[in-house]
């Protein structure tokens, strides 16, 4: 017997047990709550995503823990 083909993309569609179906409901529903309101929520979404990585990157700059070259090793305890 073939696999079926339409098994396999079912299953890729489902989020969580959902179907397509659901889905869009959802999809529909999102739109009716935040529908004037989108367009701001995913700025805000992408500009924190964007600030995220600022971070992140920020991040690199500075010596980490036990790396050569740091003053304060990973095994240095605190002075009392």
């Amino acid at each position: 017997m073939p696999a079926r083909k339409d098994r396999k993309v079912t299953s890729m569609l489902g989020f969580m047990g959902l179907g397509t179906v659901e889905l869009i409901v959802v999809a529909v529903v999102i739109l009716l709550l935040f529908g004037a309101r989108l367009p701001r929520v995913m700025r805000s979404l992408g500009e924190g995503i964007v600030e995220f990585k600022r971070g992140i990157n920020a991040g690199d700059d500075e010596p980490r823990l036990g790396q050569p070259g740091n003053s304060a090793g990973a095994d240095s305890r605190p002075t009392e």
